[in-house]
């Protein structure tokens, strides 16, 4: 019998179909496209994890930000099913990823460290650093043009930039990037296991406490400066925290630079309107953010207690995955959400998330992203792939989609 009407429908009506789920994380077979998977089916449907659990999809807009904001689902992973991946052992049983990884925390310690920072990360105190954040620009480009043509955009501006400002931000020296960028791809790599992920972890720990200790003698202007001097945090939860920051800081930049620019080499109508009109560059940086959908790995939260999402009901202690990548291809949120207009207006899009976990370092992030893409356009006027698209090896294996090497020409 089918469900009454506005009536959630139970989770084993949902389950027992027999159709294959979806499967969390999945790989991208396009360089631009969410899995068609993703965006054929109803706003929340069955999933399928990689360690062989059932729980949901979301790919609604509405339903999506239902989830990210309702305070009964969890962003303490490892409350879910124990066969839930990608979350490595030793994480599980630690209850967590360690004293300040607040992204994976509830409040009340969520708020304990994220309000720390939020002063720091202000749009204001973002828009200071434009100059800085300028001059890093083209001194990158100014290494792409050393390096001579073909030159990979990857290693010579879009990693680089993104890596040079969260340094500068932090107090890291950037002489250890090396250890951090190896040290953050494997962390992020879908097939990772538990080993590499605890070895990778460990590496990246031991370099920040090098810092916070080398701050707590001589302070200086710097963000892990102002947690040591400022904060009653200690050296784990201080290192906790750096580790987010660090990664996050520059894994997503660099592949939305890359991402983004191999988007419009692909789309040289819209490459020109950004040439002949440098008032769409914000707004570019919006919608490139919409249309591509970096991250693979998804938010997941895990439910308190039954909790309606849609016409789904999702039991306590279930998982639920928002597919942001096809969230934000939703009709609901723009028309023709499969084309790319770097005229559109600004969207509700997700791609910093939703709630109290949204993006910290959103307004950072813009500023790199509109400061890159502009500096790139106006150094480069004959940009172009310098090999045949299809060639661009992808990072379809990792937590964060982007271009592993993006050879270009001018």
């Amino acid at each position: 019998m089918s469900a009454p009407a506005n009536t959630p429908r139970e989770t084993a009506s949902r389950q027992d179909s027999d159709d294959t789920p979806p499967r969390y994380p999945g790989e991208r077979s396009n360089y631009v496209d969410p899995q068609p998977v993703l965006l054929s089916g109803p706003p929340v449907s069955p999933l399928r994890f990689a360690g062989g659990s059932t729980g949901w999809l979301v790919t609604g807009f509405d339903e999506a930000r239902a989830v990210l904001q309702d305070g009964r689902f969890s962003a303490e992973r490892w409350r879910g099913d124990d066969t839930v991946r990608p979350v490595p052992r030793a994480i599980r049983e630690a209850k967590g990823n360690g004293p300040g990884m607040f992204l994976t925390m509830d409040p009340p310690e969520h708020h304990r460290y994220r309000s720390l920072l939020t002063g720091y990360f202000t749009l204001r105190r973002m828009r200071a650093l434009e100059p800085r954040i300028g001059a890093i620009v083209a001194q990158c480009l100014d290494a792409v043009e050393a390096a001579g043509r073909p030159a990979d955009l990857v290693e010579h501006f879009a990693l680089p930039v993104p890596s040079l400002v969260i340094c500068e931000m932090l107090g890291v020296p950037y002489a250890e990037r090396r250890v951090f960028q190896q040290a953050s791809g494997r962390l992020l790599h879908q097939h990772a296991t538990d080993g590499e992920v605890g070895a990778a972890r460990a590496t990246l720990d031991a370099l920040l406490a090098d810092v916070v200790r080398v701050r707590r003698r001589a302070p200086q202007e710097d963000l892990i400066s102002l947690l040591v001097s400022d904060s009653d945090l200690d050296d784990a939860e201080i290192v906790g925290i750096s580790r987010l920051l660090l990664i996050a800081g520059h894994e997503t930049t660099t592949n939305m630079l890359s991402l983004g620019t191999f988007a419009l080499l692909r789309h040289p109508d819209q490459m020109r309107r950004l040439r002949e009109d440098d008032s769409l560059v914000p707004g570019a940086v919006e919608e490139l953010l919409r249309y591509l959908g970096i991250v693979n790995a998804f938010p997941v939260r895990v439910a308190l207690e039954d909790v309606a999402v849609g016409d789904v009901l999702v039991r306590a202690g279930q998982s639920v995955a928002v597919s942001v990548p096809a969230v934000n291809r939703a009709p609901s949120l723009v028309d023709a959400p499969e084309l790319l207009d770097v005229g559109r207006p600004r969207s509700n899009h997700l791609a910093f998330g939703y709630g109290i976990h949204q993006c910290l370092g959103q307004n950072l992030a813009r500023i790199e992203l509109a400061a890159g893409y502009r500096g790139l356009l106006d150094r480069f006027p004959g940009l172009r792939l310098a090999v045949p698209a299809g060639d661009v090896p992808m990072r379809s294996d990792m937590a964060v989609y982007g271009a592993y090497e993006l050879p270009v020409t001018w």
